[in-house]
C-alpha cells in the first residue's frame, strides 16, 4: 500500500511539473536539451529490449550475491531505478560497439556492483538523517547526494539545520511544510503564468479555466503530491522494515532495504523545498555555462531537479545545516547539468538531440564506460 501511495503523489508531482516546464519553456522561449530519464529509458526499451531486460534480472541476481558474499549488506529496491540503469548500460554498450552476450555480461556486473555500492557511499550521512541504520537510500542520483553532503561538510560548521528555522508567531502557519510548498509554488506558478501570458495559458494548458485560478490550483496540486509522497513513505517504512528484516534472514543476514529517494523527505521538510530551488536555479545558471564549454544547452528539467534536488538538500543540511543545504543542494544543481550535457555524444543517435539521461549516476557510469571501451576501439 505504501509504494502504491508513494507512486501516486510522484506521479501527481510529475504532471505538475510538466506543466511547470511548458510554461517556463514559452515564457523564456528556451530550447535545448531536457534530461528526461524516463523518456531514454523508453526509448532504450524500444531499440535495446531484450539486452535491457537480461542486464535488469542478472542485475539484481549479482545484486543479492553481492549482499550475500561482502560486507555491503544492501538489497537496492527502487525498481523504475533498477530497470533505468540496466536501459543506459545496454545504450552505451551497444554504441560502443560491443555486443550479444558481452553486453549483458558486462551491463549486468555495473549494475549489480552499483546496486550495493550507491546505498554504501551515502549510509554514514543517511544514517544520521533517519536515526537508524536498517534503512538506506536506493536511488541512482548518490553521486549528487554525496557531493552535497561534502559540500555541505565543508562550509557548514556551525550553520544550523534548516529544520530549526525560527519563524514569528504571526507566520507560525509557515512552519506546516504543505503550506509553506503551497506558497512557495505559487509565486512560482503565478511569476510564470503572468509573463506566458492569458491566451496561451487558457488555450493550450488549462482547457479555458482562467489562468490566474488555474495557477494557484497547480500549485496546491504539487504541494499535495508531495503530502500524499510524505505519507506514503511512512507507510512503505512501517510496513517494509519489519517484512524485510524477515526474508533478509533468510537470503541475507543483515541486509539493509535500499529505497526511494522520497525515503528521506520526512526528516527535513524545509531541506527538501530548499534544496529543490537551490538546485533549479543551478540548472538555470549551467544554461549560461554549458556553451562557453562547447557543450549542449542544458534546459533544467523540474522533475530530477525536485526529487534530486530536494534529496541533496536533505544531504547537505544533516552536514552543514542551512549552509550546507543551499550550497549543497546547488553545487548539485550543477552536477547534473554538466553531467548529461557530457553525456549526450555518448548516446549515439538515442538521445535524437533533445534529452539524456537526467541523475548524476548515470552520468558518472556512462560517461565513464564510454571512455573506457572508446580506449579499446
Amino acid at each position: 500500500m505504501g509504494f502504491v501511495i508513494l507512486t501516486a503523489g510522484a506521479g501527481i508531482i510529475a504532471y505538475t511539473l510538466t506543466i511547470f516546464s511548458q510554461l517556463f519553456e514559452h515564457s523564456f522561449h528556451i530550447q535545448g536539451v531536457v534530461p528526461n530519464t524516463d523518456a531514454m529509458a523508453a526509448l532504450a526499451q524500444k531499440n535495446y529490449g531484450t539486452e535491457t531486460a537480461t542486464i535488469m534480472v542478472l542485475g539484481m541476481l549479482i545484486n543479492i550475491a553481492l549482499a550475500r558474499l561482502t560486507p555491503l549488506k544492501y538489497i537496492f529496491l527502487t525498481g523504475h531505478h533498477t530497470l533505468y540503469m540496466a536501459a543506459m548500460l545496454a545504450v552505451i554498450l551497444s554504441v560502443g560497439g560491443l555486443s550479444g552476450g558481452w553486453v549483458v555480461a558486462i551491463g549486468a556486473v555495473i549494475l549489480g556492483a552499483m546496486m550495493v555500492i550507491s546505498p554504501a557511499i551515502l549510509q554514514p550521512f543517511t544514517r544520521k538523517i533517519t536515526n537508524t541504520d536498517d534503512l538506506a537510500l536506493g536511488h541512482f542520483g548518490s553521486i549528487g547526494y554525496l557531493l552535497s553532503a561534502l559540500v555541505g561538510k565543508i562550509i557548514g560548521k556551525g550553520s544550523p539545520s534548516i529544520e530549526e528555522i525560527k519563524v514569528p508567531k504571526s507566520l507560525n502557519f509557515l512552519r506546516d511544510s504543505s503550506v509553506a510548498i503551497s506558497l512557495t509554488m505559487m509565486i512560482l506558478f503565478l511569476v510564470l503564468v503572468l509573463v506566458a501570458g492569458k491566451s496561451f495559458v487558457e488555450e493550450t494548458l488549462s482547457a479555458g479555466q482562467n489562468f490566474i485560478i488555474f495557477a494557484i490550483i497547480q500549485s496546491l496540486t504539487f504541494a499535495a503530491g508531495v503530502y500524499i509522497i510524505l505519507a506514503g513513505v511512512r507507510m512503505v517504512i512501517a510496513e517494509i522494515v519489519p517484512a524485510f528484516k524477515g526474508i533478509a534472514d533468510k537470503l541475507v543476514k543483515d541486509a539493509k532495504p535500499a529505497l526511494d529517494c522520497p525515503t528521506v523527505f520526512p526528516f527535513a521538510p524545509n531541506a527538501v523545498i530548499v534544496g529543490f530551488l537551490a538546485s533549479f536555479v543551478a540548472g538555470l545558471v549551467s544554461m549560461f555555462l554549458c556553451p562557453l564549454f562547447g557543450l549542449s544547452v542544458i534546459v533544467p528539467g523540474l522533475v530530477p531537479h525536485f526529487f534530486c534536488g530536494a534529496t541533496a538538500g536533505v544531504y547537505g543540511n544533516i552536514t552543514g545545516g542551512r549552509r550546507g543545504a543551499v550550497v549543497g543542494a546547488f553545487a548539485h544543481g550543477l552536477l547534473i547539468s554538466f553531467l548529461p550535457a557530457i553525456l549526450l555524444p555518448m548516446m549515439g543517435d538515442m538521445g535524437l538531440g533533445s534529452t539524456t539521461f537526467g541523475d548524476a549516476d548515470f552520468g558518472v557510469v556512462g560517461i565513464v564506460l564510454g571512455h573506457i571501451i572508446a580506449m579499446f576501439n
